[in-house]
């Protein structure tokens, strides 16, 4: 009898590719194209799951083969994982090809920045004991709530978790999710960026101040009007079409609150202390009023920590297998870039407070430094001080505004079922841009609107995820990470009604001091 070749004894289909869609982005980037209908399964079948050794065992050989072959490509490929078709098109998903560097860029630009500088603030309310306690706190929990939406986002098989409010949707259910999540994490979004302006704005005018010196005009521009020139450099930026386009501005943006966080401390506790300094916490007349300032202060420290609103976005960004599932690079570049905003953050505060005290200004440590400093700094240190934190505010608003630009090209292509053209783009970001520079005209007060966001926001950062973990993973009814979990997340919500009234108070006051005072 004639032998045939093993090729005809055994016919194996091909297996099918994840192949990228036809049509491209308006950036030119394209995404996986979601799985056809014979493709989606029950949530407990992986496409390797029947490629077992105890099925392989009674199969001869070339069989043998061809499926452990076709099961290390199914492992290459990754998890047939249900994909929507317009994540092709909006600014978070539509590029995937970020990795632990990129992690560590964009974490570090949404971790550190600007709120270092008012923390200083914080303490001369709590003083030397309850800052550092409370700062500490803080650190670990948010640490801790880092690491729980890292491992959330794929914590479904063949489902990812792009957004935030996406997650939370499938813990607290689709209505109640969105009703908890959308609010805070666009007002955080939206109120950082509003921030971002209000100390960009400031900043740009004190640089100048610096840099031209006696030699201004006799009519230099107005701070509103240093808003607006900061406003249009971060609109003309944000063209950038997508998330992972922005990794070198986050670069630049880690690498400039790195030095100027640096700087700012360094030259505060290198100079002479002011006199009559003092660093007995602030005393105000009545008890509601010191009572309200300091649940203010520990919203200035919740708001320190954050970023947490973008960690899915950003792990969004990279690809994801079964050998190398997209949570071990993020969570690598995490842990570096919370280990440079720890040494950012701590020394700020501890070394803001030591050289200034109680007499540290409302607007934070780089007035601090301009105000008592200004002569015995050279300019040139001072002026590059200011370029650097101008710099890291242009950064900022770029990563910060991204989730709100993918909602607003979301509703687009959701009722026109097409991406955004260049120009409905770069309107919504216009609007966006211009909408939180009137914003900012109508509440300058710094210190209080992070109070007040940190309030707000806590439970992006401190709560929700500790809820989303107990949800979603179902530990163990009554178990200690049961307990634990819980009562954090139910201590992260009560931290936030009491913050926010804190920074509710806080704002009234300012105003009502801006509208009342008048210099003798």
């Amino acid at each position: 009898m004639e032998e045939r070749p093993e090729a005809e004894l055994i016919s194996i289909p091909a297996t099918p590719r994840v192949s990228t869609p036809e049509i491209q982005t308006p950036s030119g980037q394209r995404s996986p194209r979601p799985q056809s209908k014979e493709a989606k399964s029950s949530s407990a079948w992986t496409p390797t799951s029947f490629i077992s050794p105890r099925f392989l065992s009674p199969i001869g050989t070339p069989m043998k083969r061809v499926l452990v072959n076709m099961k290390g490509y199914l492992e290459e490929v990754g998890h047939l994982t249900k994909l929507n078709p317009q994540d092709a098109w909006l600014p978070i998903t539509e590029s995937r090809n970020g990795n632990a560097h990129y992690a560590a860029f964009h974490n570090l630009n949404a971790g550190v920045g600007f709120q270092a500088l008012v923390l200083p603030v914080a303490f001369s309310f709590l003083g030397w004991g309850w800052g550092i306690l409370a700062l500490t706190i803080a650190y670990c929990w948010q640490l801790y709530t880092l690491w729980i939406l890292v491992q959330l986002h794929e914590a479904v098989p063949g489902k990812r978790y792009n957004r935030y409010v996406e997650l939370a949707e499938a813990a607290f259910g689709e209505r109640l999710g969105a009703w908890l999540a959308i609010f805070p994490t666009v007002y955080l979004s939206a109120g950082t960026a509003t921030a971002l302006i209000l100390v960009g704005g400031e900043t740009m005018k004190l640089f100048f101040q610096i840099v031209c010196g006696p030699l201004c005009s006799s009519n230099p521009l107005t701070t509103v009007e240093w808003y607006l020139v900061f406003t249009s450099l971060c609109i003309v930026l944000s063209q950038l079409p997508n998330l992972n386009s922005i990794a070198g501005v986050s670069l630049i943006g880690a690498i400039t609150a790195i030095t100027y966080c640096t700087m700012v401390w360094l030259l505060s506790v290198s100079r002479d202390r002011p006199p009559n300094i003092s660093y007995e916490p602030l005393s105000l007349p009545s008890f509601t009023s010191s009572t309200f300032s300091i649940l203010n202060a520990l919203g200035i420290i919740a708001f320190a920590f954050r970023g947490h609103n973008l960690v899915m976005e950003i792990q969004a960004t990279m690809p994801s297998t079964f050998k190398h599932p997209a949570h071990v690079p993020m969570w690598r570049g995490a842990k570096v870039a919370y280990a440079f905003i720890a040494l950012c953050l701590f020394p700020v505060a501890i070394g803001g407070y030591w050289a200034y005290g109680n007499l540290m200004p409302s607007g934070g440590i780089l007035n601090a430094l301009y105000g008592f400093h200004s002569h015995d700094i050279s300019r040139g240190l001072l002026a590059m001080t200011f370029l650097l934190v101008v710099f890291n505010c242009l950064s900022s608003f770029q990563i910060y505004s991204m989730p709100v630009f993918d909602s607003f090209e979301s509703s687009y292509t959701s009722r026109t079922n097409r991406p955004c053209s260049i120009w409905v783009r770069s309107g919504f970001r216009v609007f966006y841009g211009f909408v939180n520079f009137f914003i900012g005209v109508a509440l300058p007060f710094l210190s209080s609107i992070a109070g007040l966001l940190g309030g707000l926001t806590l439970p992006v950062t401190f709560a929700y995820p500790c809820f989303m973990w107990v949800l979603i993973k179902r530990p163990i009814k009554g178990s200690f990470n049961w307990y634990f979990n819980w009562i954090l997340g139910w201590l992260g919500i009560a931290f936030s009604l009491a913050f926010s009234i804190g920074g509710v108070w806080s704002m009234v006051n300012d105003g009502l001091k801006l509208k009342f005072f008048k210099p003798s």
